[in-house]
């Protein structure tokens, strides 16, 4: 369950979700470690931890005395990360999943078409 892992990477998940949903482009501002505490009501270290994961991962630049901004490429950068690790590690016990309950790949499709 989401619930039971760790704020910072629950955090970490909202932030992707604005670049990967496009809320925040190449070059586009991120909201101060502040602003977006207190939008989810976390602890500032909390939030810097968080952003402290995609600057390592070279997905945000850090302009001193300005803030934080969405790195050249980190939407498609960050994309092609979060589908190697939905195939690799969420993928295999979603088809276990549906083995059990007889669904089939058609299913899913039908349902997501109606």
């Amino acid at each position: 369950m989401a619930e039971d892992r760790h704020v910072y990477l629950r955090l970490r998940d909202r932030i992707a979700a604005m670049i990967l949903d496009g809320r925040v482009g190449d070059g586009d501002p991120l909201p101060s470690v502040r602003s977006l505490a207190a939008d989810f009501g976390a602890n500032p270290l909390t939030v810097a931890k968080a952003y402290q994961t995609f600057q390592e991962e070279g997905l945000v630049v850090v302009k001193r005395g300005v803030g934080m901004f969405v790195a050249p490429g980190a939407g498609d950068r960050l994309r092609a990360s979060e589908r190697k690790e939905f195939l690799e590690n969420r993928w295999p016990g979603i088809v276990t999943h549906m083995r059990r309950l007889g669904l089939e790949p058609e299913d899913l499709v039908e349902r997501a078409l109606a």
